[in-house]
C-alpha cells in the first residue's frame, strides 16, 4: 500500500472539508486559462510522441520552454519561501 500524505489522510477523515476542496478544484479546472494551459502541454506531449504513455512531464523552464523532467522533481518544485516553480 502507498503511504498517504497528511493532506490526504485528512481529507480521507473529513468528507465535509473533502468535498469543499472538490467544488475549488472542478471551478478553477473549468478556468480558461487553465484549459488553454493543459491544452498547450498536451500538444507537446503529442508532438514528441510520450502522450498516454506515462513517464516523465514536461516541465516549464525560466525561459519559456519545455523540458522533460521527472515527475517527482518537477511536481515537488511548487513555489514556497519565494522559490521558483520554474525549472
Amino acid at each position: 500500500m502507498a503511504a498517504r500524505s497528511r493532506t490526504a489522510k485528512y481529507y480521507a477523515s473529513n468528507p465535509k472539508a473533502r468535498a469543499k476542496k472538490a467544488a475549488y478544484d472542478t471551478a478553477y479546472n473549468r478556468n480558461p486559462k487553465r484549459k488553454k494551459y493543459r491544452a498547450e502541454l498536451a500538444a507537446a506531449r503529442r508532438k514528441r510522441g510520450i502522450m498516454g504513455k506515462g513517464g516523465g512531464d514536461l516541465s516549464h523552464t525560466k525561459k519559456g520552454t519545455l523540458v522533460r523532467e521527472s515527475v517527482a522533481k518537477n511536481r515537488g518544485r511548487n513555489g514556497h519561501d519565494g522559490k521558483s516553480t520554474k525549472k
